[in-house]
């Protein structure tokens, strides 16, 4: 399992590994928890990528329901069909009301996508978003893997989709959906792996680069910031310098360029007021 996640370039450690691993043979869904930008919704992906599956994502947010989540039906295309079915000189009430709903007008969401491809891995994203009931339902769903649409009856997934479920804990997940789960917590990493990564997801920066930006992005979370920057948010700031053709980079340059990996006023002023060359030095800068 860590080799086939390594070969599409995202580095695991044991107990990821484990993770995955588990989640596959007892078809049990993960649940990926931790500060944001370090790599939970990135799994997903390169698990959809090594498995040669399609990735299929439902994005959770406040009020979050079930035929935003599930499936609707596609009321304008039934409408064109009545009337199309009027002006034929169908009078068949009984009918009409079949047709009507076919599951030619159903419209899948993401969850009922995911019940109804076979491989698939389905990404629950920041399901700390989602309100009480949306959690009950999905607990209910990801128990069977099967969902009654009443005009059509039960559809069951013939193999259960790989599932990731992610939270940037803003509030607590309830136990329940945790119990299904297998849990990860997902911890900044240290130095050596974050540089791995790096090197890894941008291969053309330079390796002095790459450990300059890594060696920063330590010190700024070892600050008291409001919004400690994320493995996401030290690839982006290698990438913005390397797009500005530097090899290498010094206190002012990290300065200009803080927008790139702080996204709070407060922040980056802390910032400011580093040794950023020291920092710097300590890496051979």
């Amino acid at each position: 399992m860590r080799a086939r996640l390594e070969e599409t370039g995202y580095l695991v450690d044991d107990g990821l590994a484990v993770a995955c691993f588990l989640a596959l043979r007892l078809h049990r869904p993960i649940f990926c928890e931790g500060d944001a930008g370090v790599g939970k919704t990135a799994l997903a992906s390169a698990l959809a990528e090594a498995l040669g599956a399609p990735l299929i994502r439902l994005q959770c947010h406040e009020g979050i329901d079930a035929s935003q989540a599930l499936y609707d039906w596609d009321f304008p295309r039934q409408l064109l069909h009545l009337r199309a079915a009027e002006a034929a000189g169908v009078k068949d009430a009984e009918r009409l009301e079949s047709e009507l709903y076919d599951r030619r007008f159903l419209v899948a969401r993401p969850l009922l996508k995911a019940l109804e491809t076979q491989p698939s891995v389905l990404l629950v994203d920041e399901v700390d978003r989602a309100d009480d009931e949306f959690e009950a339902f999905l607990l209910e769903l990801l128990s069977e893997f099967s969902v009654t649409i009443p005009e059509l009856g039960t559809l069951r997934a013939g193999t259960p989709p790989v599932v990731v479920l992610t939270s940037n804990r803003t509030r607590e997940v309830h136990d329940a959906l945790k119990r299904r789960c297998l849990y990860h917590w997902f911890d900044h990493p240290g130095f050596a792996r974050e540089l791995a990564i790096v090197r890894r997801r941008l291969p053309g920066v330079s390796a002095r680069l790459a450990e300059q930006v890594t060696a920063l992005v330590q010190e700024l979370r070892s600050q008291d910031l409001l919004k400690p920057p994320g493995v996401a948010e030290t690839i982006d700031w290698a990438q913005a310098l390397d797009a500005l053709g530097v090899d290498e980079v010094d206190a002012e340059l990290a300065v200009a360029t803080l927008g790139s990996v702080l996204k709070y006023r407060e922040d980056a002023e802390r910032a400011r007021g580093l040794d950023l060359a020291a920092v710097l030095a300590g890496r051979g800068a």
